[in-house]
């Protein structure tokens, strides 16, 4: 499979701050050709390259008041090997955090799927929350987690992701969120999924079902979108005045519900 995606900034600073993009894809072990260009006011800008504990490539540009534009290009051959589960990914992804709040949300996931395990209770949260919420975009706030989105029975593709998260923590299975492109998403954008231990090592989750899970390209993974927002900002203020996402494959798979499928 060959993927092709993109992604372009226009961004207003209003002062000296530190801009933390991550839009590269991460695909350590297979062909990436990609170039990733930042200019202020039409200067090119330094960019500096620091990799996360998960090995999500995150780029650091420190700028002054201007315009300043991100243009993000890469083109990846094949399917990587399914990611492992490590020792510290069981403790750490078992966790409550701040957007899957497993503490509060275990008494629904014992009461709705109790006596599934393994696959079934993959598919089974899965499911649940796909009939569960509707897809409007515009529906949450940033600050919404996994309870608001349950009790709002609305939200957007990380509403989603996060309720799956917080309901799997809650019955001791290590999860958490991935942010992809995704090939097949309409209209597309950055998408994000849950990502769920099974046997050792990271399968999607994505109770929203807009794209082929197979197709999907890994941004970053971390305990929810606070650790993979697609821009942080350090210092002044700034706005985001456009975004544009694309993310295309050669052949676009049917995907198969039945079955598990990894991030490659």
């Amino acid at each position: 499979m060959r993927r092709h995606c993109t992604a372009d900034l226009a961004i207003t600073a209003t002062g000296d701050a530190r801009l933390v993009l991550s839009v590269a894809a991460h695909a350590p072990t297979l062909p990436v050709d990609e170039h990733l260009e930042a200019t202020l006011d039409g200067s090119p800008l330094r960019v500096t390259e620091v990799v996360d504990p998960h090995g999500a490539r995150l780029h650091l540009l420190d700028v002054t008041a201007g315009e300043v534009r991100v243009s993000y290009r890469a083109t990846v051959e094949g399917r990587a090997e399914p990611l492992a589960v490590s020792a510290l990914d069981e403790i750490v992804y078992l966790r409550p955090s701040r957007y899957a709040e497993s503490d509060s949300l275990g008494p629904t996931a014992r009461r709705e799927f109790r006596g599934l395990e393994g696959t079934e209770l993959l598919f089974g949260v899965s499911s649940w929350v796909g009939e569960r919420l509707a897809y409007v975009p515009g529906s949450s706030l940033p600050t919404d987690g996994a309870v608001r989105t349950l009790l709002s029975s609305q939200g957007v593709c990380r509403d989603y992701a996060h309720l799956v998260v917080g309901l799997l923590r809650a019955l001791d299975v290590p999860a958490r969120l991935a942010s992809v492109y995704a090939p097949g998403l309409d209209p597309m954008d950055f998408h994000a999924v849950a990502e769920a231990a099974s046997d050792g090592r990271w399968c999607v989750v994505d109770a929203t079902t807009l794209a082929p899970r197979s197709s999907l390209l890994r941004i970053a993974a971390g305990r929810d979108a606070s650790d993979t927002a697609f821009l942080s900002v350090r210092g002044g203020g700034v706005s985001l005045d456009d975004l544009t996402v694309t993310a295309t494959a050669d052949e676009l798979p049917d995907d198969d519900l039945t079955r598990l499928v990894s991030l490659g």
